[in-house]
């Protein structure tokens, strides 16, 4: 039996200002830094073996952070080509680093013209009920970006691909995360309806467990 772990981001500098950040690289906030010690507490006594993130920088600094609360650091390697994969490959074994593979598929939705503009903000010009239905619907884009679906066709293949066969193989995986890309994934393990899902969240720094066996999943409380 394998187990899976879900854990979205530190609460960033654009997450405490209110807007949306989408692929826009922005830093894990002074608060959210503070919360890594009682994240990573979450953690405690778990053991995975590969760490799989995004290259935002939240997500990276979110792994950091948490993984060195435990005593233990991450050894990134990037697996969508170029020199970062090309140079940054290797042979042998990763001491006492743990693997942690780095993929923009994880990234968080990209939320295109809406990048940048404080939340609040946006209702003003857009209208309340129209950034709700962007924010929220699961196949309606904001202006130049992604719907929820648009995330889960490019998360879960990258899901089905990298990770399940190493669940497949017994080992504990840790993701690290923003929220629609987990949310994606967890429609994916669960099953969860294209109305459901609308209703589902994860909050900053919060962490998902599943039993992995006989490519079945269940939810730990």
């Amino acid at each position: 039996m394998a187990k899976l772990y879900l854990q979205r981001h530190l609460k960033s500098q654009w997450n405490l200002e209110n807007r949306f950040a989408g692929w826009v690289d922005n830093p894990v906030s002074k608060e959210g830094a503070e919360m890594a010690s009682d994240a990573a507490k979450k953690l405690a006594g778990e053991n995975f073996d590969i760490v799989f993130t995004s290259p935002l920088i939240r997500n990276q600094q979110t792994t950091i952070k948490i993984l060195r609360n435990l005593g233990k650091n991450p050894l990134f390697v990037h697996l969508d080509g170029g020199k970062m994969q090309e140079w940054g490959s290797f042979e042998g074994g990763f001491a006492d680093s743990i693997p942690t593979y780095v993929s923009e598929k994880l990234n968080e939705r990209y939320y295109g013209k809406l990048q940048g503009l404080n939340k609040e903000e946006a209702k003003k010009t857009f209208g309340e009920d129209q950034v709700k239905l962007w924010r929220r619907s699961y196949d309606v884009a904001p202006p130049d970006g992604e719907s929820l679906k648009d995330t889960f066709n490019r998360t879960v293949p990258f899901y089905k691909q990298f990770v399940e066969p190493e669940l497949k193989s017994g080992k504990n995986i840790l993701i690290v995360s923003s929220g629609n890309s987990l949310r994606s994934i967890v429609k994916y393990i669960e099953n969860i309806s294209d109305d459901e899902i609308i209703d589902f969240e994860m909050s900053f720094g919060e962490l998902i467990k599943y039993d992995f066996n006989d490519g079945r999943y269940e939810k730990l409380q």
